[in-house]
C-alpha cells in the first residue's frame, strides 16, 4: 500500500481507539457532577459512595483518552503535513483554543476534585466537578469546530495557495457546528447512560444485601431515565443532522442509501445488495417515500442520486471520481442506526421496570444490559467512520482532496512502521483500560467511609 492509504488507516485506527474513550469521559462527567450535588444537598452518604464508586471509573477512562489522544495532533504535521500547511492558519486556532483553555481548565480542576475530597470546603470541591465538566465538553466544542470546517468550511480565504483565516466568528459560528456538536454530547451521554446500566444491572443481579441493591438501584434509575431521554434526543438532532447533511453533502446522503438515481419521493434502503462498479442494485428493500421524509419532513421531495451528483461535481470541481466507498458509507449508517434502535428499546424497558419497581422480576434485562454497554460504542464508532469515509474524496469538502494532504516527506516504510506500533500499543491499552474498569467495576462500593467526627459525636450524643 502506498503513503496516502496507510496514512488513512493509521488515523482511522488511532482515531477510533482515542473515541472509545472520549464519549464516556463527556457522559460520565455529568453524573458525577449531579451525584455530588444530591450529596451535597441531602447529606446522604450512599451519594457520596456511589459518586466516588463511577468517579474511580471515570478517572480510569479520562487517564486512557488522554493518552490516546496525544498522537492525533502529531499526524497532523507528520503524516498530513500539506493538509497542515494548507490549512493550519485556519485548523490550528481552535485545536490551540482547545488544548489551551479548555483542557487546561478539566484538567487543573479535576486534580483538585481527585485530592480535595476533605481537604476543600464542600461547596469549592462541588464546584470542581462541574468546571470539569463544562471544561471537558468546551473541549469537545472546539474540536468538532475544528472538524465542522473540514466538512463545510467558512471563514477562510485562499491567498498565496493557503487557506488563510479571515472571520474567526464565521469559524465558531459555522452552522455546521450547532448540528454536529449536539449529536456528539448526546450521544456521549447515552454512552454513560448505558455503561452505568449495565454495571448496575450487573450488581443488582448479583445482591445479596439490602444496602447493594438500594446504591446500585439509585444507579440503575437514574441511568434507565437518562438513556431514554439522551437516546431519543440523539435521534432527534441526528435526524435535524441528516437534513442538513442533505443540503451540504448530497453525496453523503446519496452513498448512505446506495441511492444511484434522483428520486422524488425518494425511498429509504432497508436492505441493498449493490454493484458499485457498474452503480445499480442487484438486490433491494425500500420503503417508498422514506428516504424523503428524512430530508424534507414529508414523503414526497427530491432527494440527488449518485450518477447526478458525480456529473454535477465534475461541472463544478473538475474531472474526478468524487462517489465515496459506497459499501462503507451504506452499511456504516446501519449499524450505526440499528444500535441505536436497540438502546432505545432496551432504555424504555429498563424505565418501565424502574416505574413499575420491578427491577428484582426483570432477569432478562438484568442479563441484556451487561452486554448492551457495548451497543454506544459499536454506534460511535460506525458514526464517526460513516461521517468521515462519506466525505471522501475530500480532506476539506470542496478545498482539498486526500491525496494533496498527505505528506510528500514520509515514506509508506515509515508510515507502515507507524502504524503497526501505534495499533498494537493502542490495542494493549484497550486491554489495560477494559481489565481495571472490569476490576474496579466488580468491587462494588466498598465499606462504607467513617463518619465525620461532628457526625459521630451527635450520634453518641443521642
Amino acid at each position: 500500500m502506498d503513503a496516502l492509504t496507510l496514512a488513512r488507516w493509521q488515523f482511522g485506527i488511532t482515531t477510533v481507539y482515542h473515541f472509545f474513550f472520549v464519549p464516556l469521559t463527556l457522559g460520565l462527567v455529568w453524573v458525577l457532577a449531579v451525584f455530588q450535588t444530591i450529596w451535597y444537598v441531602t447529606g446522604d452518604e450512599t451519594w457520596k459512595r456511589l459518586t466516588k464508586f463511577w468517579g474511580k471509573l471515570f478517572l480510569i477512562n479520562f487517564a486512557m483518552g488522554v493518552a490516546t489522544g496525544i498522537v492525533q495532533e502529531f499526524q497532523f504535521g507528520m503524516n498530513w503535513a500539506e493538509y497542515s500547511r494548507f490549512v493550519g492558519d485556519v485548523f490550528g486556532a481552535p485545536l490551540a483554543i482547545e488544548a489551551l483553555l479548555a483542557f487546561f481548565l478539566e484538567s487543573t480542576f479535576l486534580g483538585l476534585w481527585i485530592f480535595g475530597w476533605d481537604k476543600l470546603p464542600k461547596k469549592a470541591h462541588l464546584a470542581s466537578i462541574w468546571l470539569v465538566a463544562i471544561g471537558s465538553n468546551i473541549s469537545a466544542l472546539w474540536i468538532l469546530i475544528a472538524n465542522s470546517f473540514m466538512q463545510q468550511p467558512v471563514g477562510y480565504v485562499l491567498r498565496n495557495g493557503r487557506a488563510e483565516m479571515e472571520s474567526f466568528w464565521a469559524l465558531v459560528s459555522n452552522p455546521h457546528v450547532f448540528v454536529q456538536f449536539p449529536h456528539v454530547i448526546t450521544s456521549a451521554m447515552a454512552t454513560a447512560a448505558f455503561f452505568m446500566l449495565g454495571i448496575s444491572a450487573w450488581h443488582l443481579a448479583r445482591a445479596k444485601d439490602e444496602e447493594t441493591r438500594d446504591a446500585f438501584g439509585r444507579s440503575f434509575r437514574f441511568a434507565a431515565v437518562y438513556g431514554l431521554v439522551t437516546t431519543v434526543a440523539v435521534m432527534v438532532v441526528g435526524h435535524s443532522q441528516a437534513q442538513y447533511m442533505t443540503g451540504v453533502q448530497p453525496m453523503k446522503m446519496a452513498a448512505a442509501e446506495a441511492l444511484w438515481e434522483t428520486a422524488d419521493p425518494a425511498p429509504m434502503s432497508l436492505f441493498t445488495w449493490g454493484n458499485e462498479a457498474e452503480r445499480k442494485d442487484v438486490f433491494a428493500l425500500k420503503v417508498p417515500g422514506l428516504l424523503s421524509f428524512l430530508a424534507h419532513n414529508r414523503f414526497s421531495g427530491e432527494v440527488q442520486g449518485i450518477r447526478e451528483l458525480q456529473v454535477e461535481y465534475e461541472a463544478r470541481f473538475g474531472p474526478g471520481d468524487y462517489v465515496p466507498p459506497v459499501k462503507w458509507t451504506y452499511w456504516n449508517f446501519r449499524v450505526m442506526v440499528g444500535a441505536g434502535l436497540v438502546m432505545l428499546l432496551l432504555a424504555a424497558w429498563a424505565m418501565w421496570a424502574s416505574l413499575k419497581d420491578r427491577l428484582g422480576t426483570s432477569p432478562y434485562l438484568l442479563t441484556l444490559l451487561v452486554p448492551a454497554i457495548a451497543l454506544p460504542y459499536i454506534a460511535n464508532s460506525t458514526g464517526w467512520i460513516f461521517t468521515e469515509i462519506g466525505r471522501v474524496p475530500w480532506i476539506v469538502f470542496g478545498l482539498m482532496k486526500l491525496d494533496q494532504g498527505v505528506s510528500i516527506a514520509v515514506t509508506a516504510g515509515e508510515v507502515l512502521f507507524s502504524l503497526l506500533a501505534f495499533t498494537l500499543l493502542y490495542a494493549a491499552l484497550i486491554v489495560a483500560d477494559v481489565y481495571l474498569l472490569r476490576k474496579y467495576a466488580r468491587a462494588g462500593l466498598g465499606p462504607p467511609e467513617p463518619a465525620e467526627p461532628a457526625l459521630a459525636t451527635a450520634a453518641v450524643e443521642a
